[in-house]
Parts: C-alpha cells; structure tokens; sequence
C-alpha cells in the first residue's frame, strides 16, 4: 500500500535531531542507523566522534539521496548542547565537569575559529570556541 500523503517536517537543529536518532537506536537495542541528508557540520561531528571510537564505522551512500550510514562503538551518552555556550580557553574545567562523567571520560565537541574539534584539541591548541555536543 503506497502513502499518498507524506508528511514533511521541519528540523530546525539537524545535530541534535541526529544524536537524538543515535541514542534512540541504542536503546531500541540497534547498532547502526542511517541518516538522509548531510551538512558540512554533522560530517565533521561524525568524523570526530569515529576518531575517538564512539562511531565504528561512517559510510555515505549515493543514490537518489544522500545518505549516511553509522556503526555505532563505544558510545553510552551523546546529546547536544543548548543553548550553545560561548567558552574561553581558560573556562573548560567548568563545562567538563557538567556534561562529563569524568574528567577522562568523553569528549565535549567545540566549534572553534580553526574548525570543529575536542575540547582536548582546543585545551591543547589555547582555542575557545562555541559548546555544540557531547560524547561519552
């Protein structure tokens, strides 16, 4: 039986919309999803987050869409974060202990003037930047 009648919705924060996807797999008890569509930014999320072993494995398939397939890892935990939290190089230690369980334990994603990288990455490189997800 063929739908006649699709309904379009409107996501307004493609990041959250996909850890959310992410998670809810996880808890149905899967172990990939896939995702249509891409943007610069979900792509340079997902490569971070299969650097540090969150992601097994990211494959994008062409077809009439775009797809993104995800294997996923290690991962317990990851989410957005909002409202998006502007952070000096000196301010980590404050959003660490807020959205990670551990100081060594995960990863927060930062949006920086050189590009998306770990927190870890900006500590390293004196950078701020913008709060835009967590992992662990």
């Amino acid at each position: 039986m063929a739908l006649k009648n699709i309904i379009k919705m409107v996501v307004r924060d493609w990041l959250a919309s996909l850890l959310n996807d992410m998670m809810n797999c996880k808890k149905a008890g899967k172990y990939e999803t896939v995702i249509v569509g891409e943007s610069k930014l979900l792509l340079d999320v997902l490569k971070i987050m299969k650097k540090e072993g969150y992601i097994e494995e990211l494959t994008e398939e062409e077809d009439k869409f775009h797809k993104i397939r995800i294997k996923f890892g290690k991962i317990n935990e990851c989410k957005a974060i909002k409202p998006r939290f502007l952070i000096k190089k000196s301010n980590f230690d404050k959003y660490i202990r807020r959205f990670l369980p551990a100081r060594d334990l995960g990863i927060l994603i930062v949006s920086t003037s050189r590009g998306i990288m770990t927190h870890k990455d900006a500590i390293e490189k004196g950078l701020g930047g913008c709060l835009i997800a967590y992992c662990f």
